[in-house]
């Protein structure tokens, strides 16, 4: 495999300490104005977002039923703050629980749901919302479930097909341990008027089954991507894969169903994603290992005919052996170049903890791969009167971009360096924003400014919340990539979120930050 890797640090701390954007950077950014919002609340999702402006989601402390508070907020797109309105989630005396608030064919729903525990049902529920972001008075049931029990009472959810006009309402039913895994699926077009729906009983228990992944597309029909423990026990071990994934297909409105099997044999699929492509074949792409489900050591790419039942095209490509070391130590890499000579497979270098983030579809077939190393680790102190701490530390790091052509060979795959390790905080400014625009792919994350120093030295410096800048990451359509410190983040006195940042348009992407109870938007416009 050939690939090309060219990363520029480009060194405009004077530019940046005067408090000014450095030239020559594909983007510019400006802030919009200072806001202040509401004590204990957070900016939770961005609900739909286009040149003209954005909704976002903003919730009261989340996870508390008691005192949950739920308000949707319109900006326009000059980041100016134009409507907030609460939900009103009590009717008729009684207190519903928020489910979401979704854009359906230029609609804005907002979901709830009940529990009535005298008739031991769970109840979805969506109302419209008006121009003034006001719930319709009209109270609509859409679905209602069995719950035994109010811990039990089996969760909603909905996604939208590719062009939005067909949803799908996915929940599991209940079921007793060890009995077959049940699920109901409804899908609507986006008037919400069913069209068809099916229970379904699978001939194996919850402990053998999880499902991973769901999908409708333009005509309705649903996948479901799962995996399925051979043994019974949800852990996958080091030794010979003790899984599988399965993808259940419903077609004809539910009246077709088709199980399909994936195997790759003693290798390890590490994570696998897919998408419904315009032919109607189901798309595969993810990672594989030779030795665990913690590592990966190339991808794996096939298809799915849903008409001939086939699977098609498939294929292994490892990565290199430049790319698999590019960031070891010497003496790393001198060992792992003799485990690679040696053909010693359980000592060969793999990337380790990725986890697959976009399956991008390209227009002739093949695929783009954006993965991310993230894992978390727990260290625990013990006092001196015995009493113990939990301090729990969140890792962000490398972006690693893969790009496949349509037989399921790499052209190039560019790893983004990155170092992002928290604690106690759950990641919350960690994490990345992308965008595409035209033929390139740009990312957003908070960096560390040290890393835009020209020292001499390879070495990366994590982002703790100070001295920090945001990154804009550049990747052209040969791989190549750039670097750029965009913009300190002191200068804007706030500190981004990028798991909230958005594209809101074919070149424009909304960028977010806080400052205590303080938060603005900005418009971040690329070349």
């Amino acid at each position: 495999m050939s690939r090309q890797y060219i990363v520029f640090w480009i060194f405009f701390l004077g530019a940046l300490a005067a408090g000014a954007q450095p030239s020559g950077i594909p983007a510019r950014i400006s802030w919009g104005e200072e806001l202040k919002e509401p004590a204990g609340t957070l900016i939770t999702k961005v609900i739909d977002a286009n040149a003209a402006g954005f909704h976002v989601l903003r919730q009261k402390n989340e996870g508390s039923m008691s005192h949950e508070a739920v308000y949707v907020e319109y900006y326009d797109s000059d980041m100016k703050l134009r409507r907030s309105q609460e939900m009103e989630l009590k009717y008729k005396g009684k207190r519903r629980d928020f489910e979401d608030v979704i854009k359906i064919g230029g609609q804005l729903y907002l979901f709830t749901s009940f529990n009535n525990q005298a008739q031991k049902k769970n109840y979805l529920f969506y109302q419209k919302l008006n121009a003034r972001l006001q719930p319709s008075r009209e109270l609509a049931k859409i679905a209602e479930i069995d719950a035994r029990n109010r811990e039990k009472e089996g969760a909603f959810k909905l996604l939208l097909s590719r062009d939005s006009s067909r949803v799908l309402l996915y929940n599991q039913l209940p079921s007793n341990k060890r009995e077959p895994e049940r699920f109901a699926l409804r899908v609507f077009d986006n008037q919400l008027r069913e069209l068809w729906s099916r229970d379904i009983t699978l001939p194996y228990s919850d402990q053998q089954f999880a499902v991973e992944d769901y999908r409708v597309d333009n005509d309705g029909s649903v996948y479901l991507m799962g995996v399925l423990y051979i043994d019974g026990v949800r852990e996958r071990r080091r030794g010979r894969p003790n899984y599988q994934y399965i993808v259940l297909a419903y077609t004809r409105d539910g009246g077709d169903a088709q199980e399909y099997r994936i195997t790759l044999g003693d290798k390890f699929i590490t994570d696998l994603a897919f998408r419904v492509a315009d032919d109607k074949r189901l798309v595969f792409a993810g990672f594989y290992s030779e030795r665990s489900t913690y590592s990966i050591k190339g991808t794996c790419f096939f298809r799915i005919d849903p008409e001939t039942k086939e699977i098609q095209n498939v294929n292994l490509k490892g990565f290199d052996f430049e790319f698999r070391t590019e960031f070891m130590t010497d003496n790393e890499a001198q060992r792992a170049a003799r485990a690679e000579a040696a053909g010693a497979t359980g000592r060969q270098p793999e990337l380790y903890r990725f986890s697959l983030d976009e399956l991008i579809l390209r227009s002739d077939g093949g695929a783009v791969l954006v993965a991310e190393q993230y894992y978390v680790f727990e260290r625990v102190y013990r006092f001196w009167d015995g009493s113990l701490r939990y301090d729990y530390f969140y890792n962000y790091n490398d972006i690693i971009v893969v790009n496949i052509r349509p037989d399921g060979s790499i052209e190039w795959a560019t790893r983004i360096p990155k170092r992002q390790e928290t604690y106690n905080d759950g990641g919350y400014y960690s994490s990345y924003a992308m965008s595409i625009v035209r033929d390139r792919l740009y990312f957003i994350f908070n960096d560390n400014s040290r890393n835009f120093e020209n020292d001499g030295g390879n070495r990366l410096y994590n982002f703790n919340g100070r001295n920090s800048v945001i990154a804009l990451a550049e990747l052209h359509k040969d791989g190549q990539l750039r670097l750029y410190p965009l913009f300190f983040n002191r200068d804007a006195d706030t500190i981004t979120r990028p798991k909230i940042c958005k594209q809101i348009g074919s070149r424009r992407m909304m960028i977010y930050g806080e400052r205590g109870r303080s938060y603005r938007f900005a418009g971040l416009e690329f070349e």
